[in-house]
């Protein structure tokens, strides 16, 4: 594709987001640029596992089976979860989902985030219908003079124009901001530390998660038989935990996971990020679109942030293809309002639904702890609503 061609949607942003809507445009017949201010580092088989890992869901795995890349992803390094084990630290009563319930081989699979951003960026390199930019960087956007096309300004003084902009980089998002879309936010005021840890009995191909007062501590299950950890805390306390050293550290995560893998025998280094849910209050402006973490931000609790991201990409994409095969214009008000509709009140469904799972299951009150633990053992009793949380954990 020329540079001096108008694309037909220009998305700023290569994460695992971003590339995939590109990707899925492409294979539809879009002309597509794609803006990233740096190529991702490549995934390599002989380097220790990121610590950055996402739980995909069946909806994820669809997509990316339909971009081609599921079978390079699955052969390289992607391990299926095939159960699912909740338990409060305060009641009792537990939940446990199995992939077999649902007629299923796997619930889910953890993959690291740097193997599918690596392998859906060199599909991209090898696509020749999606212009890639890198490096480069937006510094202003505006509306042309015939409404019909927007053009993106980069850093290296050089100018995109497309009938569609999608802003697809990230909860800090420098388009969002420069077309003044609002966001509501919330600071959990907690930090999940991640790490990969070895124990003495098998991870049994399960998720597992535990609620504390005030924290939440889940497991996912690693191929080579460690378990990557994702352990919310208040910053005060990720500020101690991360100072401890390994020995203690093990000792401490042990004794918050009840032990349920027996001893915690190794870890590697620790890292954590900052917990926090931010909603923007719009998706679309004229001939421009959130998708991903630029339109949302989710507690981590059920590891669904990709997964809504994902759907974004998908659903757009699905929007766009509908609206070009009726000839109509793919930018429109009403082309985007369709995707704005299907989209942000799922993601603002779930954003909640987190939020108030963590604000619950965060609370050391007895009466809330009684309840919540009776909710836990009510919903393991009724198949039907078994079933369907599970439906919804796995995404």
């Amino acid at each position: 594709m020329s540079r001096r061609q108008i694309a037909d949607v220009a998305i700023v942003g290569a994460g695992m987001v971003g590339a995939a809507l590109a990707l899925d445009l492409a294979q539809r017949g879009f002309e597509v640029a794609l803006v990233e201010s740096r190529a991702p580092a490549p995934w390599r088989a002989e380097d220790e596992v990121d610590l950055r890992v996402v739980a995909l869901a069946a909806s994820s795995i669809a997509l990316l089976q339909r971009l081609d890349v599921w079978t390079a992803i699955a052969s390289a390094r992607a391990s299926a979860y095939r159960r699912m084990r909740v338990w409060d630290a305060l009641a009792p009563g537990a939940l446990a989902f199995d992939a077999a319930d649902e007629g299923a081989s796997a619930l889910g699979y953890i993959v690291e985030n740097k193997l599918i951003q690596s392998l859906l960026w060199q599909a991209i390199e090898r696509h020749d219908g999606i212009m890639l930019r890198c490096p480069a960087r937006v510094v202003a956007s505006e509306l042309d003079a015939h409404g019909d096309t927007r053009s993106l300004a980069l850093d290296d003084g050089t100018h995109l124009r497309a009938h569609l902009v999608v802003a697809a980089d990230g909860a800090d998002s420098v388009l969002r901001n420069l077309l003044g879309i609002e966001t509501r936010d919330r600071d959990y005021a907690q930090r999940g530390i991640v790490a990969h840890v070895a124990h003495e009995r098998p991870h049994e191909a399960t998720a597992w998660q535990r609620f504390l007062p005030g924290a939440t501590l889940a497991f996912l299950p690693l191929t080579d038989g460690r378990s990557s950890i994702v352990w919310s805390v208040a910053d005060e306390e990720a500020a101690r935990l991360l100072a401890l050293d390994d020995a203690t550290f093990r000792a401490e995560l042990g004794a918050a996971f009840d032990f349920r893998l027996g001893a915690i025998t190794a870890t590697t280094a620790r890292a954590a990020f900052a917990l926090r849910m931010r909603l923007a209050e719009r998706y679309v402006a004229p001939r421009f679109a959130l998708v991903g973490d630029a339109a949302h931000v989710v507690h981590p609790l059920a590891g669904q942030g990709v997964n809504l991201g994902f759907r974004d990409a998908a659903e757009l994409a699905g929007v766009l293809d509908d609206a070009r095969i009726r000839k109509a214009d793919i930018a429109s008000e009403a082309t985007l309002r369709r995707y704005e509709r299907r989209r942000r009140s799922d993601n603002a469904i779930s954003a909640h639904a987190f939020d108030a799972i963590q604000s619950g299951f965060g609370s050391d009150v007895a009466v809330v702890a009684a309840m919540r633990g009776a909710g836990l053992a009510l919903v393991g009793r009724i198949a039907p609503l078994r079933r369907f949380f599970a439906r919804r954990a796995a995404g």
